[in-house]
């Protein structure tokens, strides 16, 4: 483990669990650990429904572990909390991904 996650499971295991510790968590471990960074992103949701950045890594991660099905249910509730929030950049983005794995999906 590298140490900027050594510290962050540190910070999560002395009961600093927060969206933005679930998020931070999440990206860390995004390319080496897809499945434990989607876990971590899950929670980051859960704890803060309205994170729509946690949402865009959320679908990265969920598709990075082949769960194309609910990347997409991620990107789709990602884009309606972004737009609700006035976060265009960030709803352009989910869509430019959405749209990509849409597309993989059915070929």
């Amino acid at each position: 483990m590298n140490q900027l996650i050594d510290r962050f499971e540190a910070m999560l295991a002395a009961g600093q669990d927060t969206a933005v510790l679930r998020f931070s968590l999440g990206n860390a471990y995004l390319d080496d650990d897809p499945a434990q960074a989607a876990t971590h992103l899950k929670r980051a949701v859960e704890l803060d429904p309205r994170y729509s950045a946690a949402w865009k890594i959320l679908g990265k991660a969920l598709t990075l572990c082949g769960e194309s099905a609910n990347a997409i249910t991620a990107y789709r509730t990602g884009i309606d909390i972004a737009e609700s929030k006035g976060d265009k950049q960030a709803a352009k983005e989910m869509r430019v991904f959405l749209n990509r794995l849409i597309r993989t999906t059915q070929n």
